[in-house]
């Protein structure tokens, strides 16, 4: 058995949820891939066995069982089906306006029926013209008596047309960059509301992924987020928390890819023995193993540091760290897993045709590659580091 530093009960839960990926999601992966369609069946299954309550205190009816066991969740599901551990990473995503910026009564209104998994959510902060750039966002929000007047349209939203709940971001000061952006809870069924197209995408294929668009959309005032103003705030907080759920993602996918193409390594021969015999063969399987583990000690990293109190300001660069390593890992694993079986690794007959597929999302989504060195550039230059050069001459 391999080293861990779960405890019997963080060890349990997980074998439990390795135990339904295997058992009833990996059966369905492929044809999940190959269909586009939602799969419900899923959902309904992490209902069943009180999977979205990983993600949720035990006020709300979650288990409160912390964020690291939550990673470890998706990574487990995403072992075999990248789209089904997405499902768990977005309802994190979805909820952690409300977690972090919600009033206690918006907290009691939703946080229950998205722990149970009765409500799926989403986080809605892309447009057309602002992805990185978020101070370019054109989507606005007026106040007009006791409600807000949403108008706009978000782009590439994640769980569009499924979910029950949006977190919506529009600005309320449309003459300011980022400080002129709020935060807002819409609901599915609001009246203006509607899901304009989903897109057919690369990888992922059975999550939504659609345009948003709001027509006079009427909320009432009670459902901003935090004040007027805060919403780019609460929207970084948020990617500081929700980017290691992308991490598990991607180091779900380099591992199932890894274990698949170590299997397929014992078993295929060439020239009178297994290629797992072969050295070049051998080299591959040995790096892609150890840059799995080398991610996976990020990602734990970061849960442990959420689990044991950490400020926001040392979570930013440990949170933007897992993710450019896992996402930079599961792209490199996959590819090298499609190597190792050949043209085999080509065909959709062998899954890891839909890992390296699905693995490059991890790389562009909540936070391109190359927006998290900038963060955890910015974050060192802030540093201080004069002890480190104390008595260099």
């Amino acid at each position: 058995m391999a080293w861990d530093q779960l405890t019997d009960e963080q060890r349990e839960i997980r074998d439990l949820v390795r135990t339904l990926a295997h058992a009833r999601i990996a059966p369905r992966a492929a044809e999940i891939d190959e269909s586009h369609e939602f799969p419900w069946d899923v959902v309904e299954l992490y209902r069943e066995n009180d999977i979205f309550g990983l993600f949720f205190d035990e006020q709300y009816g979650g288990l409160g069982s912390g964020t690291l066991l939550a990673l470890i969740a998706i990574e487990e599901v995403s072992k075999v089906c990248a789209t089904s551990g997405l499902i768990l990473a977005v309802q994190e995503l979805g909820s952690l306006g409300l977690k972090l910026a919600g009033t206690d009564e918006q907290k009691k209104r939703y946080l229950p029926k998205l722990a149970s998994g009765e409500w799926l959510c989403a986080y809605a902060l892309t447009e057309s013209d602002s992805g990185s750039d978020s101070a370019a966002m054109r989507s606005t929000a007026r106040r007009d008596g006791d409600e807000y007047v949403l108008n706009g349209s978000k782009r590439f939203i994640t769980n569009a047309g499924v979910a029950n709940v949006y977190t919506v971001f529009a600005k309320t000061d449309p003459d300011s960059a980022h400080a002129g952006i709020s935060a807002f809870v819409v609901e599915g069924d609001t009246p203006g509301f509607a899901v304009a197209r989903l897109e057919p995408k690369m990888g992922i294929s059975g999550s939504t992924t659609g345009e948003l668009t709001f027509d006079d959309v009427r909320i009432p005032a009670e459902n901003l987020l935090g004040e007027e103003g805060e919403g780019f705030k609460i929207a970084m907080r948020i990617l500081d928390r929700s980017r290691p759920g992308v991490a598990a993602q991607a180091l779900g996918i380099a591992q199932g890819a890894t274990d698949y193409a170590l299997d397929y390594a014992k078993t295929r021969e060439t020239m009178g023995k297994p290629i797992a015999q072969h050295q070049l063969i051998q080299a591959k399987l040995a790096d892609m193993e150890t840059e799995c583990e080398a991610a996976r000690g990020l990602l734990y990293r970061f849960g442990r540091m959420v689990d044991e109190g950490a400020d926001d300001v040392e979570l930013t660069k440990a949170s933007a760290m897992a993710k450019l390593k896992c996402g930079d890992v599961a792209m490199a694993v996959s590819t090298d897993a499609v190597q190792i079986l050949g043209g085999y690794g080509y065909i959709k007959e062998y899954p890891v045709e839909r890992f390296m597929r699905d693995a490059k999302i991890t790389q562009i989504y909540e936070g391109t590659q190359e927006i998290q060195r900038l963060v955890i550039a910015r974050e060192m230059v802030r540093e201080s580091r004069a002890f480190l050069l104390a008595g260099v001459g």
